[in-house]
């Protein structure tokens, strides 16, 4: 099967709620994963979210 993607569109409240989702649960492991496949990819996608959100960054944020 050749390398496919399939794009997923996220309103910018739902990519933060899934940031916050992920950043709360991946790092302390609250998580249940299966196999590392499944850790690098919420890894992955966690990176992915950091990159673009400016959001989490801007003072005040944690008020929200």
């Amino acid at each position: 099967m050749p390398d496919e993607t399939v794009p997923i569109i996220l309103s910018l409240n739902e990519a933060l709620v899934l940031f916050e989702f992920l950043s709360r649960n991946g790092h302390n492991h609250e998580l249940r994963v299966e196999d590392n496949a499944e850790r690098a990819f919420l890894d992955n996608l966690l990176c992915f979210l950091e990159k673009q959100l400016s959001a989490p960054l801007t003072p005040g944020y944690a008020d929200y």
